[in-house]
């Protein structure tokens, strides 16, 4: 068959997900790979007695709706399934005891869950609090955050070798000594970057909230108060923090707990890196996603939600979920014991907004919230039904016995413990695409994107041209006006009733989201992962009402994104105070110029060995020891990589003569990485870019190389690349939280990751 592919997913499945050969060439097609995972995936059913002719036809079925994009599993399936390595979860909760013994066993277990392309959850409130004394030695204790960033160089370690970046979620209860501290661990955006955050709040917090009362902070090594605080000090800081760079977020972790299916387990106390899968210890999540972009047909002059189909899909989904437990490849012993014991999967949903779109409803609106409602309950009653189903052939879960399921009557043997999540469908919605991610409305109508000589084509979302074309207002000059703007609202070229429909997240008031969040959580037996966007000037009561409405309406968990929040963290960038002298960051930068050319300067030339071959950097010094310039040189002159280290030498040069400091120029180019990456004195050279900062440092830093730290600084700015999505300068300014580390794209935040629309990378 003939698959829809665009070319945009094409692209990201060539990148990341084909097979390729030693030499890195394709040895697959998008076709192979869903008939690779189909396969896998089915076979699953040898082990319950099924026929050959019956997995054939089960193989046929998992083929049919991955290839017509109907559902996708997580990455790590697409990627895995049917090759070795094996393992096929996106996401891991791993516990963490108060000993040495047991954060350190914990940390080597999450390197070899990253390195096989999983994401980890922790939860560090059994940590004792800093300055504890530990009885065994004397000292004191350095106190959970500390150790957080113990796990966040280790996952940058070993995200330097892997393809798909580990990602984490620190959590932290609310009633922990250590929380005020840990609201604000993150307050510098390069610190603790491989983390996501969020405070675990109790129902007992909420109440002290609703009178501004003092609470207890409980010691987790004996269990006693040692402190009263007030609570809405704490909310107070969260909310403050949130507002300033989105993190932390919120769990309310009693109401997560009172939807645990297997209480005799023990308790859920964190969950995987966006918040969407709360998990118990050694746990894995194994998520997919119903595109119900394509759950629509034509009926007339309309469309409408084609019921039966999304029925069959979703059935087939389950399927296909629970199967991918039993022929997965798990990292440790004890995640299978886990794992196999609840059984837990998590349907979802991408394409939302499209959806919407085409049955021409508002996002922003009742009947959008009423349908939300009306197809995630026919969802979960299908998926219910194929559970149940599968149960009866299969077995119900081992942990089946003292479950919310275990009735007299035997009416509920689940198979699965359970079975919706609303997850962030990052890449896959590209691979899917044209399709809105998750549950999320759309990013832009119109956009730029920028191609070989820096060519501007402007690309438009293909729901909203062909609704352009039909109701003749299609025009270039107006898509380019659209590609300029935030929003259509305002656009007066454009008819009211299509400005209604087609709304964007710049056009969503907050209470909107949080409404849309709570209301496919309702028939969510996990959690939603879900951005409720700010405009850059909400105030911080306006994400604080967010995060009670998010409780009052029984949200299990919510993240905010305040507009730019995180570039303003990155460049100080602010407006002025009504003192009309206070000049803005941006206005005093333009105040440097760069330094004259002295007629004589001398200079040094270092020879490096890259993947592309040797480069040769030559650092000249003017006559009061500053550096002044730099020259590259690899290979004939006028070839692309050339013109490309010509381009960086005389930025850097610009930033030598301007008086940048020397440590800043580093950071910008260290570890920025290419195809080929090599070896250089026994350091890994990951590109041309990333060996001009080494010589930088070893001349103008160190008198010996030396390592610098390699922490990323988030700078939202445009690169230009070949066929590579690039929004307008005014989107920049929107949801932008900086750039790809692998194509040099913009990254936007949503579903609580961040992700780059030209390639498929995301990081949650």
């Amino acid at each position: 068959m003939e698959l829809k592919l665009t070319p945009n997913a094409i692209k990201v499945l060539e990148r990341r997900y084909l097979r390729k050969d030693q030499e890195g060439s394709l040895i697959e097609t998008p076709e192979q790979m869903f008939v690779r995972v189909a396969c896998a995936i089915a076979s699953a059913d040898i082990q319950y007695g099924a026929t050959g002719q019956e997995v054939k036809k089960l193989e046929d079925s998992f083929f049919k709706i991955m290839a017509n994009l109907e559902f996708l599993p997580n990455s790590p399936c697409l990627m895995n399934a049917g090759k070795e390595l094996g393992q096929l979860s996106a996401c891991f909760t791993l516990p963490i005891e108060d000993s040495m013994e047991s954060i350190f066993e914990t940390l080597k277990t999450t390197s070899l869950i990253h390195k096989s392309g999983g994401g980890t959850g922790f939860n560090f409130s059994r940590l004792r609090p800093k300055n504890a004394v530990v009885k065994t030695t004397g000292g004191v204790a350095s106190g959970p955050i500390s150790f957080m960033r113990v796990y966040d160089a280790a996952t940058e370690a070993v995200k330097q070798g892997g393809t798909r970046r580990g990602a984490n979620m620190g959590i932290l209860r609310v009633d922990h000594p250590d929380i005020m501290e840990f609201i604000a661990c993150k307050e510098n955006n390069n610190h603790i970057t491989n983390f996501n955050i969020s405070v675990a709040i109790t129902d007992e917090f909420m109440q002290k909230l609703a009178n501004a009362q003092d609470y207890d902070l409980i010691d987790p090594h004996t269990q006693k108060p040692v402190q009263k605080i007030n609570s809405k000090t704490v909310f107070d800081l969260i909310v403050k923090q949130a507002h300033k760079n989105g993190e932390p977020g919120i769990i309310f972790i009693d109401r997560i707990n009172q939807y645990n299916p297997t209480p005799k387990l023990g308790k859920i106390e964190s969950t995987n890196p966006c918040g969407e899968q709360p998990l118990l210890p050694y746990e894995s999540c194994d998520l997919g996603s119903i595109n119900l972009d394509q759950m629509c047909r034509q009926a007339g002059m309309r469309c409408e939600i084609n019921w039966d189909r999304l029925k069959e899909v979703t059935g087939l989904a389950v399927h296909f979920l629970d199967n991918l437990i039993d022929v997965n490849k798990f990292p440790l012993p004890e995640i299978e014991k886990a794992t196999k014991a609840t059984r837990k999967i998590g349907l979802g949903v991408m394409g939302w907004a499209s959806l919407l779109i085409r049955l021409n409803i508002p996002y922003n609106s009742e009947e959008a919230v009423a349908l939300a409602e009306k197809a995630m309950s026919f969802i979960l009653d299908a998926a219910n039904k194929k559970s149940l189903e599968l149960g009866k052939t299969k077995g119900v879960f081992p942990a089946f016995k003292g479950s919310i399921y275990d009735k007299k009557d035997g009416s509920t043997r689940m198979r699965n413990a359970t079975l919706t999540t609303i997850a962030p469908t990052g890449t896959i919605s590209i691979i899917a695409g044209p399709c809105s991610s998750g549950i999320e409305p759309l990013f832009a109508l119109s956009y730029y994107r920028n191609v070989m000589d820096n060519d501007k084509l402007v690309e438009v979302e293909p729901l909203f041209e062909q609704v352009a074309r039909q109701r003749g207002f299609y025009s270039f000059k107006l898509m380019e006006k659209i590609a300029e703007s935030a929003s259509i609202k305002d656009i007066k070229e454009i008819p009211e009733d299509v400005r209604r429909i087609f709304v964007t997240s710049h056009d969503i008031a907050p209470e909107w989201h949080v409404r849309m969040q709570a209301a496919f959580q309702k028939y969510v037996h996990n959690a939603t992962s879900k951005t409720v966007n700010f405009p850059h000037e909400a105030t911080i009561e306006e994400v604080r009402k967010a995060y009670i409405m998010a409780f009052d309406l029984n949200c299990k968990g919510i993240t905010i994104y305040r507009d730019r929040s995180r570039e303003e963290q990155v460049l100080n960038v602010g407006k002025p105070k009504e003192n009309k002298e206070v000049k803005t960051a941006y206005e005093i930068k333009k105040e440097i110029a760069p330094r004259p050319r002295p007629e004589v300067i001398i200079g040094t030339t270092t020879k490096v060995s890259t993947g592309c071959g040797n480069l040769y950097v030559t650092i000249n010094i003017d006559e009061d020891g500053k550096p002044f310039e730099l020259f590259t040189q690899m290979g004939k002159a006028g070839g692309c990589a050339a013109s490309q280290l010509e381009a960086t030498g005389r930025l850097v040069s610009l930033a030598f003569r301007a008086n940048i400091e020397v440590k800043s120029i580093i950071e910008q180019l260290r570890n920025i990485r290419c195809p080929s990456p090599s070896w250089e004195k026994g350091q890994r050279i990951f590109s041309c870019a990333d060996a001009i900062a080494r010589v930088i440092e070893r001349r103008l830093v160190n008198a010996q190389p030396a390592m610098v730290a390699s922490e990323s600084v988030a700078i939202p700015m445009k690169h230009s690349h070949d066929d590579q999505i690039q929004i307008s300068d005014l989107e920049e300014q929107i949801n932008i939280v900086g750039m790809c580390p692998d194509c040099g794209g913009t990254l936007r935040h949503e579903e609580g990751c961040v992700k780059c629309q030209g390639c498929g990378y995301s990081k949650c």
